[in-house]
């Protein structure tokens, strides 16, 4: 089969395609054909051995995708060979024709969904629920806001709160975002390029139940502000450190909670995407694919996937 690979940790540009063995599966274990992989920046992180990641080579990249179930392992229930299906994590790397998947991390995919589509669910759409209702516990009716809502799991959190009956408020970069926001259903968006863009909010009385933070290391000092009695920042995205007066908490009895996927167990991941698979199905949720690639190009977008102004998910298509 067909897979890209890196042999040391290295720039994207490292990546190779390569023929590799097809793998095969235990009795635990069910073998999928990927239809199409996700592309987030964690990928890059592991790729390059940055953040605290490591891997083993060589390397396939890619812990999200979507494809066909081709072979069940005798132990496994719930799957069938032909069944279409999204993962979160992989044992062989989501960039090639065929991975090897747990079940704990296997999930139906909704026939309303194409593969490139399934391939935004694993990382982006899970970290978005978990974030709004597993942390920040975000309820009907709350004042959310989405700072920094045009990329993967920005677009997923926006569509998850208004489909939960949320006020949502979103920021973007550019225009281009902007115009993505509202074509999700946001009415209020800010330009967070603006110095000043938390400024109307920052009061008790015009503040935040809920923040779901993209970029704390940049933010967090003035979120703090925007939030109302009781409020919440849930941190998502990070690259650096931030400065923060404790005291804009205590005014507020707010709380900052980090979210990491990573910390998710099993069980828990079954259950989100139990939740998530009616909503799907109706069409009330819908990722937003910004650019489709062919396999050989996994090194641009890994490249890709880092630049700032996203407006959506990355995908690779592989069959």
């Amino acid at each position: 089969m067909k897979a890209m690979q890196i042999m040391n940790y290295g720039p994207a540009s490292d990546l190779t395609i390569v023929d590799v063995d097809t793998p095969t599966i235990n009795a635990d274990q069910v073998l999928v054909k990927v239809g199409a992989a996700g592309v987030n920046p964690v990928d890059t992180y592991i790729r390059s051995g940055v953040n605290n990641y490591t891997a083993n080579f060589p390397h396939t990249p890619g812990s999200d995708g979507a494809g066909t179930v081709i072979e069940v392992g005798s132990n496994v229930t719930g799957f069938s060979a032909g069944q279409r299906v999204y993962f979160s994590r992989n044992l062989g790397g989501s960039a090639a024709e065929y991975t090897v998947c747990s079940p704990d991390r296997l999930f139906p995919l909704a026939d309303s969904l194409s593969f490139e589509e399934g391939a935004c669910l694993g990382v982006p759409f899970t970290t978005a629920h978990r974030a709004l209702f597993g942390r920040a516990q975000a309820k009907a009716g709350d004042k959310v806001l989405i700072h920094g809502a045009t990329g993967a799991v920005g677009t997923a959190a926006v569509q998850l709160a208004l489909a939960a009956g949320m006020e949502v408020t979103a920021s973007a970069g550019t225009q281009a975002g902007v115009e993505l926001l509202n074509q999700l259903g946001v009415s209020q968006v800010i330009l967070h390029n603006d110095a000043d863009h938390l400024v109307p909010f920052q009061s008790l009385e015009t503040g935040f139940n809920v923040i779901i933070e993209m970029l704390a290391n940049h933010n967090l000092d003035q979120d703090l502000k925007a939030l109302a009695f009781g409020g919440c920042v849930a941190v998502v995205g990070n690259r650096g450190t931030v400065e923060i007066n404790p005291r804009d908490l205590m005014a507020r009895d707010a709380s900052v909670i980090g979210v990491a996927l990573a910390n998710v167990q099993p069980a828990d991941l079954q259950l989100i995407a139990k939740a998530m698979l009616p909503l799907f199905q109706k069409g009330l949720l819908k990722p937003v694919v910004r650019k489709s690639y062919p396999l050989t190009e996994l090194a641009q977008a890994h490249d890709d996937v880092l630049l700032s102004g996203a407006l959506g998910n990355l995908v690779v298509q592989i069959n």
